[in-house]
């Protein structure tokens, strides 16, 4: 670490917005730079109270159950990503001018003269997966690389430690973006856009501002998704550098300037020589795991991304074949006397559920938790005509149970009036009654998943085991 750096941080006072996975991390490396550190942090329990013993006996001082007041002469306010902007504490700051930025604002601003240029990726699905399937590619031509941001990685760790990357592959969720006002990525692809997280953001136009923020001074490809022209218009509203170019993507036959699909083939028409009249086979429809559509669009967008950065063709193809998707993301948990049973717990609302049940046909469906605030009308007219049958279960179900009504009243729903942690076995027994050879059990809850369990990897789990069980007993 440059004695500049610490220069520059020395004897500042900076408050740092809750303890946590980036709050902790952010305290310590301004700690180490010479900053003079307060966290503040709205919990006061026991976990709280041994994280703050920690930090105090490495001279940081912390303040439990006080997240709401100015410490005074904050000079800067780093925050954790989840903390919203309506905050008594943010409002205090904007009030005294003091900036806030989040954990990426930080790690972007303390890289070093020669950092590694970053690819980013945001959406409200697909994340996580499009940046894993972007840093196998990256790894397949030979590029030190990781996946960073909100997984993998720490992005502090990412720019202040020891190992040298060529490229890091980042996520970014809406809340990173919205404190990360300087970041100005290579490149960057917004995969998607659907109503989500709009207790924190306020609107839907103030959630759809902070993902484009993800454009802004990219210079050199802005990728947006072809066929979600709400992406298209985060692009057009980007002040990028000059001869920065958008790429679209799409499942369909790509355009000038787009990567598409070509009778089971992704292709490049957007790097190539000639665009107009040629198209590059990057790899083939079977190389992307799984095959589902949309699916097959992260895998585009990663393609993308890299194809900006130089990769070569055979490295996106060999990436592909490498990657491997985390679980309970459409995951095929195994067959059940003729019938598939698919774990997409990760599916906690409507837009990736509508994407999951896209997948396949015919569809017991397996759905229910906490809503958010969704409404499920559009996802069960869209996806009726593929329903065999439908088992509710958690808190929310009587929403999805009164679309269904008006949407598709002839499909059967059997509704577990139930939301312990045993729900879910029952609700495999119910699903695998309705369910014929060749159709697919699919748990893509559309919902939250705290109402029963801690998470959504519980979840998932909780229904592989169910379906284990059942295995057994066939």
């Amino acid at each position: 670490m440059g004695s500049r750096q610490v220069s520059t941080w020395q004897g500042k006072k900076v408050t740092v917005a809750g303890l946590g996975v980036s709050g902790i991390p952010a305290a310590r490396v301004l700690h180490g730079l010479g900053a003079v550190v307060t966290v503040v942090n709205d919990g006061d329990d026991e976990r709280s109270r041994t994280q703050a013993a920690e930090l105090e006996a490495e001279g940081i001082t912390v303040r439990l159950g006080d997240g709401s007041s100015l410490p005074a002469g904050t000079e800067l306010i780093v925050t954790t990503p989840g903390w919203k902007p309506a905050k008594p504490l943010f409002l205090a700051a904007t009030e005294a001018g003091v900036p806030v930025w989040g954990d990426v604002e930080l790690a972007w601003r303390l890289r070093g003269p020669d950092a590694a240029p970053w690819l980013a990726v945001t959406g409200t699905n697909g994340k996580t997966t499009t940046v894993r399937m972007l840093a196998s590619i990256l790894e397949a031509a030979g590029l030190r690389t990781a996946a960073v941001g909100n997984i993998g990685v720490s992005l502090l760790d990412a720019v202040l430690g020891d190992t040298t990357y060529d490229v890091l592959a980042v996520e970014l969720s809406s809340y990173q973006l919205h404190w990360a006002p300087s970041l100005r990525a290579h490149s960057a692809a917004v995969l998607n856009l659907a109503p989500d997280h709009l207790d924190w953001h306020g609107s839907m136009e103030a959630y759809a501002a902070d993902k484009g923020r993800i454009y802004e001074g990219n210079t050199v490809a802005c990728v947006y998704n072809a066929d979600d022209k709400a992406t298209e218009d985060l692009v057009r509203e980007a002040d990028v550098e000059e001869g920065c170019r958008a790429i679209g993507f799409t499942l369909g036959t790509p355009g000038p300037s787009q990567l598409g699909v070509v009778d089971g083939i992704l292709v490049d028409r957007a790097f190539v020589d000639n665009r107009h009249k040629q198209a590059q086979e990057l790899a083939e429809v079977a190389d992307v795991r799984p095959p589902a559509p949309h699916n097959i669009a992260n895998a585009l967008a990663a393609a993308a991304l890299a194809r900006a950065f130089g990769v070569p063709p055979a490295a996106v193809r060999d990436g592909l074949r490498a990657f491997r998707p985390d679980p309970h993301r459409i995951e095929h948990v195994q067959d059940v006397a003729g019938v598939a049973y698919i774990d997409d717990s990760k599916a906690t609302n409507t837009h990736a559920a509508e994407a999951s049940l896209a997948a396949y046909d015919p569809i017991v469906w397996i759905a229910g938790g906490l809503a958010k605030g969704a409404t499920f009308d559009e996802l069960v007219e869209r996806s009726a005509k593929r329903l065999r049958g439908v088992v509710l279960i958690g808190a929310d179900r009587a929403l999805i149970a009164e679309a269904l009504a008006r949407h598709a009243p002839e499909v059967p729903v059997v509704d577990l009036d139930r939301t312990d942690t045993g729900a879910m076995s029952a609700a495999v027994r119910e699903a695998a009654g309705l369910a014929r050879p060749g159709d697919t059990v699919l748990l893509a809850p559309a919902c939250a998943s705290m109402d029963m369990f801690a998470n959504y990897n519980k979840r998932g789990e909780a229904f592989a085991d169910a379906v284990r069980a059942l295995a057994e007993r066939a």
